[in-house]
C-alpha cells in the first residue's frame, strides 16, 4: 500500500514537473479562481447568516422590534432591545424596606416609574371573558357615578381604595375574612406597578364576603330614590346582582391554606398533571372539600360509594383544623390530579376551588353553579367541562364518569380542554389585562371629585411586606407575587362588547351543551331503571 502511494506521489510531481509553461500557468490561474470562489460563497454564508439573526430584532413595517433580545446582567438590571434599536436599561424595582425601628416609619419610594412605556406593542386580542366587562358596567353607563351612588354602597364594603395620581389609599371600614382584604390591596398595588401611569383618578368600594350584596330586586330604574344602583366591587357575580366582578385574593396567594400565589402554582400543577397519564389515573370522580360551608355540599356527601351500588365517586372531607397541624402534607393541590374526573361545587356562593380544579386535565364535573367568576361566564359545557343538575347529583355523577370509561378519548380531549382554558387564558398577564380594563372603564364613569379621606392612608408595596419579617406564608406570597418592573408588553386588546344577537346566540350555544348532557344521562337511566 505504502508503495501505491509513493508511487502516484511520483508520478504527480513528474506530471508537474514537465508541464509547459502556459500549462502550467493556466493551471495556477484556475486553482486561484477556486480559492477565490470558495472565499466568496464563505463570505456570502457568513452574511446571510447575520441577516437572519437580524432577522430577530427588525420585521417588514415601520416597526422594527419583533422580538426583544432579554439578557439578564446582574440582579437589578436587564438588557432590553428597543424600537429604536438602542439597548434599553430595564430597571428591577425589589422592596426597598428600610430598617424599621422606634424611630424609623416605612415610607413609600419614589424612584419607581410614573409612566408606561411598552418595547412590545399589543398583537394579540384578550381572551372573551373580557367580553363581560362592558356588560358589568353598563348600568352606569348612561347616568355615570356620582358621589352619592358610591356612598351608597359604603355599609357593604371592607374597605375603600382611592387612587390619585398614581398612588392608592385605603380607608378600611371593616376587617375581612382571614387576608382577603390584605392580597386584594396587595393585587391593586402590583397592577399600578404593572401598569404604571395606565390607572386613572378613582374611588371605588370592596366587598370581601362570599356573596354579592347589590341585588337588582331592590333597585328599579322607576325610583330615582334607588336608581342608579350603588357600584360594589366583590370576587363573584349574580344574574340578579349589580357587583362588579373583580379577581379573587387567591391569585395572589391564600397564606392561611398553604396555597402558593398563581404563577407558582399554576406550573406546580402543569408538573402534577404529568405524574400520572389520563389513562392510568383513578377511573372515578373526585372531591375533597368541607361539606358544612353550604346545604348543596352536604347533600353532595350522599352521593358518596354506599353497600346499594358504586357512584363512581369518591367525596372527602376537608378537616383544615386536622391538616394545619398536620403541615398541609394531605391538601397539596399538584397532588390531586390523579383521577380522570374531578367535581366542582359551590360552596357558601362560588368557590375560589373552581380555577384549580379546572386546570388539572382531569374532565371537570361542574355542578351547575349559581354565582360566577370573572372568567367562567365564556366556558362552554362538554367543550371545558361536563355539566351536573344541581338536584340530580348522584346520578348525573355517575353516568357522567361510566360515560368517560367508555368513550375515554372523548373524556380526554374535555379534561384537557378545560385546562388549557385556564392554562392560556389565566396567565397573570391577562388577570391584570382584565384588572387594567376593569378600572379603566369604571374611572370613566366617575362623575365626581376623586379625594382622598382624611383616615385614609396610603399604601404601597413596601408600606405592606416590609414589616412583615417573621419568614411566615404571608411575606413569601408577597415576595413570589412582587411585580418587579413595569410590564415590557402592552396590555392585549380589549374585544368589542357582546352585541345582543350575539350574547344571545352564545348563551343559547351554552344552554344546548347543557341540554345535550342531560338527554344522555336521562336515556340512561331510563334503560337501567331507578337509580
Amino acid at each position: 500500500m505504502r508503495e501505491n502511494i509513493h508511487e502516484a506521489q511520483s508520478t504527480e510531481d513528474h506530471h508537474q514537473k514537465y508541464q509547459n509553461p502556459i500549462t502550467r500557468l493556466s493551471s495556477k490561474l484556475t486553482k486561484t479562481w477556486v480559492t477565490t470562489k470558495i472565499f466568496i460563497f464563505v463570505l456570502f454564508i457568513i452574511v446571510l447568516s447575520a441577516s437572519f439573526s437580524l432577522m430577530h430584532t427588525f420585521v417588514l413595517g415601520e416597526s422594527r422590534l419583533q422580538i426583544p433580545s432579554i439578557r439578564n446582567t446582574n440582579k437589578s438590571t436587564t438588557i432590553t432591545t428597543t424600537t429604536s434599536n438602542i439597548p434599553k436599561i430595564l430597571v428591577k424595582f425589589p422592596l426597598n424596606c428600610t430598617s424599621l425601628n422606634g424611630n424609623t416609619t416605612q415610607t413609600c419610594p419614589l424612584n419607581y416609574p410614573t409612566k408606561f412605556e411598552p418595547a412590545i406593542s399589543s398583537s394579540e386580542t384578550c381572551p372573551d371573558y373580557f367580553k363581560w366587562i362592558h356588560r358589568d358596567l353598563k348600568v352606569w353607563q348612561k347616568t355615570g357615578i356620582t358621589r352619592e351612588t358610591l356612598e351608597r354602597a359604603k355599609p357593604n364594603a371592607h374597605f375603600r381604595v382611592v387612587i390619585k395620581s398614581g398612588k392608592l389609599y385605603v380607608h378600611q371600614y371593616d376587617k375581612a375574612f382571614q387576608t382577603r382584604d390584605v392580597f386584594t390591596i396587595w393585587g391593586i398595588l402590583q397592577l399600578l406597578r404593572m401598569y404604571p401611569g395606565q390607572i386613572p383618578d378613582l374611588e371605588l368600594l370592596f366587598l370581601c364576603h362570599d356573596r354579592p350584596a347589590i341585588w337588582k330586586r331592590d333597585f328599579k330604574k322607576n325610583r330615582k330614590d334607588t336608581w342608579p344602583p350603588p357600584p360594589l366591587f366583590h370576587y363573584c357575580g349574580h344574574r340578579d346582582a349589580y357587583d362588579i366582578v373583580f379577581p379573587d385574593w387567591s391569585f395572589w396567594g391564600w397564606p392561611e391554606l398553604n396555597i402558593k400565589e398563581w404563577n407558582k402554582l399554576s406550573v406546580a400543577l402543569k408538573e402534577g398533571n404529568k405524574k400520572v397519564k389520563w389513562e392510568d389515573r383513578v377511573p372515578y370522580a373526585y372531591w375533597k372539600g368541607n361539606p358544612h360551608v353550604s346545604p348543596i355540599r352536604g347533600d353532595l356527601m350522599r352521593c358518596n360509594f354506599s353497600d346499594k351500588y358504586d357512584p363512581m365517586v369518591r367525596l372527602y372531607v376537608q378537616d383544615w383544623v386536622r391538616e394545619i397541624e398536620a403541615g398541609f402534607r394531605g391538601s397539596r393541590l399538584e397532588d390531586q390530579c390523579i383521577h380522570r374526573y374531578k367535581i366542582y361545587i359551590e360552596g357558601n356562593a362560588w368557590s375560589v376551588s373552581e380555577k384549580y380544579i379546572l386546570s388539572c386535565d382531569s374532565m371537570t364535573l361542574l355542578v351547575k353553579p349559581e354565582y360566577y367568576d370573572f372568567f367562567f361566564r365564556s366556558m362552554i359545557p362538554m367543550k371545558h367541562y361536563w355539566p351536573i343538575r344541581p338536584n340530580n347529583k348522584c346520578g348525573d355523577l355517575k353516568f357522567a364518569v361510566e360515560w368517560g370509561n367508555n368513550n375515554t378519548e372523548e373524556a380526554q380531549v374535555i379534561g384537557r380542554q378545560g385546562s388549557e382554558y385556564m392554562m392560556k387564558n389565566l396567565e397573570m398577564k391577562y388577570v391584570y389585562d382584565y384588572m387594567l380594563y376593569v378600572l379603566q372603564g369604571y374611572g370613566k364613569l366617575m362623575k365626581l371629585n376623586v379625594t382622598v379621606p382624611e383616615n385614609a392612608t396610603q399604601v404601597c408595596s413596601e408600606t405592606m411586606a416590609c414589616p412583615i419579617t417573621d419568614g411566615g406564608q404571608i411575606r413569601q406570597c408577597m415576595d413570589d407575587s412582587l411585580v418587579m418592573y413595569p410590564s415590557v408588553k402592552a396590555a392585549c386588546d380589549m374585544p368589542p362588547p357582546y352585541g345582543d344577537y350575539e350574547l344571545k346566540k352564545f348563551l343559547k350555544k351554552q344552554e344546548s351543551a347543557r341540554r345535550k348532557a342531560e338527554k344522555w344521562t336521562d336515556q340512561y337511566w331510563n334503560l337501567r331503571g331507578p337509580k
